[in-house]
Parts: C-alpha cells; sequence; structure tokens
C-alpha cells in the first residue's frame, strides 16, 4: 500500500518547517512507500518559497502551486488529482493535526472506504468555532444521514478508488463522507489528538456558517435527487398547482351561483399565482431531467458503482 497526504497551505510560513519534521518523523516509522503533497493556495508570503527549498532536498515531496487562492476545497481537489497513493489522507497545515495520528486512520482504513478524524477535546475558541461547529455536525449528520461527530476535521483517511471519483466544488471538502455515501462506502471514525493554534491566523470565522448551509442544501439534493429531478419539483409543483385549481373552483363556482364579485379579491391572485408557480416547477423538474440525461450519456457516466465483480473475466 503506497500513501498520499495532501496539505492545503495558505499563508503559513511560520508552521511549515515544523510540520514538515513531524510529518517525516510518523511516516518514516510506517515502513512504506508515501509522498507528501503540498498545495500552496496563492499565498502571500513566504510558503511557496520554504516549499520549494524542502521539495529540492526530498524527492518525496510534491508542491503544487496555485495561481490564487482557490479555496480549501480546490486545493484539496487539486491534490487529489495529483496523488498517486492507495491510501490518501488529508490534514491542515496549521499544525492543529498531529501527524501522529495517521497510523491510527490507516489501521481503521483496512477494514473502512474513508476514516475520519474526531477532535473530541478540540482547542478551539467555544463561542466563535467550537459552538458553531457542534451545531454544524448536528445539522449535517441528521440531513444527510451519515453521522459523524466532526465532519469540519481535515484529517481524513480515503481509498484512492472513492476520492477519485468525487469532483468537489464551492465548500465541499467538510461534506466528501456525506456524497461518498452514495457510493456505499463504508464510513468510520477514529478520536484524534487536537493542538490549538500557536503560529499564524486562523483563516475559518463565523462567515464560514453561511456557506456551509447552502452547500448542504445542495449535497442533500445531490444525495437524493441528482437522477431524478423531477422527483423533487414534481411533487411541490402538483401541490402548488392543485390547491390554485381548488381555489380557482371555488371562486369559479362562488360567481357562477351566487353572482359574487370575485375580480378584487385577493384569493384569485393567489389561486393564479399557485398554477402559474406549480406550472413552473414541474417545467423545472422535466428540464432537470433532460439535462440529467445529456450529462450521464455524453459522458458516458453510468448511474452504479460496481464494488467488484466475480466470475469468468469476460472482455
Amino acid at each position: 500500500m503506497t500513501l498520499s497526504i495532501v496539505i492545503p497551505l495558505y499563508n503559513e510560513e511560520e508552521n511549515i518547517h515544523i510540520l514538515y519534521e513531524k510529518l517525516k518523523a510518523s511516516l518514516d516509522l510506517l515502513k512504506m512507500e508515501y509522498e507528501i503533497l503540498f498545495v500552496d493556495d496563492g499565498s502571500t508570503d513566504r510558503t511557496l518559497s520554504i516549499l520549494e527549498e524542502i521539495q529540492s532536498k526530498d524527492k518525496s515531496v510534491v508542491v503544487l502551486s496555485l495561481r490564487r487562492n482557490f479555496g480549501q476545497t480546490a486545493a484539496f481537489a487539486a491534490g487529489f488529482d495529483f496523488a498517486r497513493g492507495d491510501v490518501i489522507v488529508t490534514m491542515d497545515g496549521d499544525l492543529q493535526n498531529d501527524p501522529a495520528d495517521i497510523p491510527k486512520l490507516l489501521e481503521l482504513i483496512k477494514d473502512h472506504d474513508l476514516v475520519s478524524g474526531w477532535r473530541k477535546k478540540r482547542k478551539d475558541p467555544f463561542f466563535t468555532r467550537r459552538l458553531p461547529s457542534i451545531a454544524a455536525n448536528w445539522l449535517i449528520s441528521n440531513v444527510t444521514g451519515v453521522k459523524l461527530h466532526d465532519y469540519g476535521c481535515s484529517l481524513k483517511a480515503y481509498r484512492r478508488d472513492v476520492i477519485k471519483n468525487l469532483k468537489l466544488y464551492g465548500e465541499m471538502h467538510r461534506f466528501i463522507p456525506a456524497v461518498a455515501s452514495w457510493y456505499g462506502v463504508r464510513v468510520g471514525e477514529v478520536e484524534t489528538v487536537h493542538y490549538p493554534r500557536l503560529r499564524g491566523k486562523s483563516k475559518y470565522g463565523i462567515s464560514r456558517t453561511i456557506k456551509v448551509v447552502l452547500d448542504l442544501i445542495t449535497v442533500k439534493f445531490l444525495q437524493s435527487f441528482s437522477t431524478k429531478p423531477i422527483q423533487f419539483f414534481g411533487p411541490v409543483g402538483m401541490i402548488s398547482g392543485f390547491l390554485g385549481f381548488l381555489i380557482s373552483l371555488y371562486l369559479s363556482i362562488d360567481k357562477l351561483f351566487f353572482g359574487r364579485d370575485i375580480g378584487g379579491r385577493p384569493l384569485l391572485l393567489l389561486g393564479a399565482l399557485l398554477i402559474i408557480v406549480g406550472i413552473q416547477l414541474i417545467g423545472m423538474g422535466l428540464l432537470g431531467e433532460m439535462l440529467v440525461r445529456v450529462y450521464h450519456e455524453s459522458q458516458r457516466k453510468p448511474i452504479y458503482v460496481i464494488k467488484k465483480v466475480l466470475g469468468p473475466e469476460t472482455k
């Protein structure tokens, strides 16, 4: 088994040397082939020059330099594209994750497809970091059905065939276990050590909570309706249209049989609006179905994932 370590970095010049030394000390004990992929996400300090210096002395190090700051998800995606290991481990570059925990992940991934770290004793400020994280983990676990204590922990291990089939956008890196669940992966979780940040400046803030919620809606939709959008838009559209029809029918009966004026009644506008919204939602579902079919057929992308095939070899 070969191992790839993917670490995105943004303005972490104070932490790189210490991180590298800790990584080497832990990885050399594993007695296995490995590579370390540092992804410089458009740093404006000396991060890239330090990485270049390290890489010139250690050929097990690969440095990917992005042209600008694309964000952590894009940095992870770049690392995944270039990783060659059978197992890919991700971690942060701020020294809050402990490289000594990597063997724990590798031991557990023998029986799983994805292993997530759990910062049980997290060393971050409570109100600005831990409390929003607790709420987000509860929400994500209940919405996606993939129960994890710590979605935000970057220290994770993936089997190559799992991560290579995923395409990441937005802030999706934290939702990889939920997205990968579509493939029927076995997800494990292990407690890991967490340290307070001693050097550099944190790139996380409360503003990320809004992005997390929006991406969670996207993940839930993709998880449940990516191949059948009409089943999401259709029922809502039919209910809306049916309610609009009932309102219009009631108003028509009121006009025809009782002679009441309905032209200025707000209920008439509501009925017409519900019918129009219903038609639009059903139309969106049909357009979504057409796009899904074009995507899968043009890309020759199957709607299933095979784990293994037993039987005579076929061509």
